[in-house]
């Protein structure tokens, strides 16, 4: 089974809110793959070992530029609720998770093409 990180929002997958996760990259994912949630799936210290978080079914995958979030807000702030963030006092806000989302992943702008990846829990 394939490993996700989710080494940014560990809390949000812990506690179940998180039902979309947005990659750079990822364009071959399907809907109906099984993965492992992981913590830290990259970088790993000598001794360290994968701490899986879950497992997750992806139920939708597409490509859309990250700035639709903050060009439609209704759906930016749906969005930020999924992605796990509905009652953080700043990542709630659309431009926040974008500001966020690109300062975190090298070469990210708002208009640059992410994958949106919906997912269920089956554990």
């Amino acid at each position: 089974m394939r490993n996700i990180s989710f080494m940014l929002t560990t809390d949000q997958v812990r506690r179940r809110t998180k039902t979309v996760t947005r990659r750079m990259g990822w364009r071959r994912l399907k809907a109906g793959e099984v993965l492992s949630g992981v913590e830290k799936g990259m970088g790993l210290k000598a001794g360290e070992k994968v701490s899986k978080l879950c497992t997750i079914r992806v139920v939708d995958v597409r490509t859309e530029p990250l700035r639709k979030m903050t060009d439609d807000t209704n759906y930016g702030f749906s969005e930020c609720e999924k992605e796990g963030f509905g009652d953080h006092l700043t990542l709630q806000w659309p431009s926040e998770f974008v500001q966020f989302f690109c300062s975190s992943h090298k070469g990210c702008t708002p208009e640059s093409e992410v994958t949106r990846i919906e997912f269920e829990y089956l554990d």
